[in-house]
């Protein structure tokens, strides 16, 4: 692929079109792509994170090792360990190759100097997430005040 098909395919990821085309054609340049079989680990949950992954082609299967049995799918499009891109902490999760896939990975040192290098790009994103957490918030909150009744 060229670097304006993962330019193309960065802009579909909700999160990182908020960067702009020039942050994101800087992380375009700066990622790699892997690849991955069918059944291979991606990251197992409790593994360090450093990096954040674009889906480009096939799936992931996302599981939580916490035995409530939960899992997703991440296909096409998906950014898979968003906030590895900003803090390092533990997966919390396994990602397993539900058939031939293929990746975009971004270190977090890339992703944080494209947001040093353009402060109004993480302002966007701050203000985002910002968002995002005060709705997770409010529906905590909602959930619990339904299971006390």
């Amino acid at each position: 692929m060229s670097i304006d098909d993962d330019v193309a395919l960065l802009e579909r990821v909700p999160t990182l079109r908020l960067l702009g085309d020039t942050a994101l054609r800087v992380l375009a340049i700066g990622s790699e792509q892997l690849e991955f079989s069918r059944g291979s680990v991606l990251f197992r949950a409790g593994d360090d994170s450093d990096c954040g992954f674009i889906v480009m082609r096939g799936s992931f299967r996302i599981s939580l090792d916490d035995g409530t049995g939960y899992e997703t799918t991440a296909g096409t499009g998906a950014l898979i360990g968003e906030l590895a891109l900003l803090v390092a902490m533990p997966r919390p999760s396994t990602a397993v190759a539900q058939e031939f896939s293929t990746v975009i990975r971004i270190t977090r040192s890339v992703f944080q100097r494209v947001l040093e290098s353009d402060p109004a790009a993480a302002r966007r994103l701050r203000d985002d997430m910002a968002t995002r957490v005060s709705q997770l918030a409010s529906d905590v909150m909602l959930v619990g005040s339904k299971l006390s009744l």
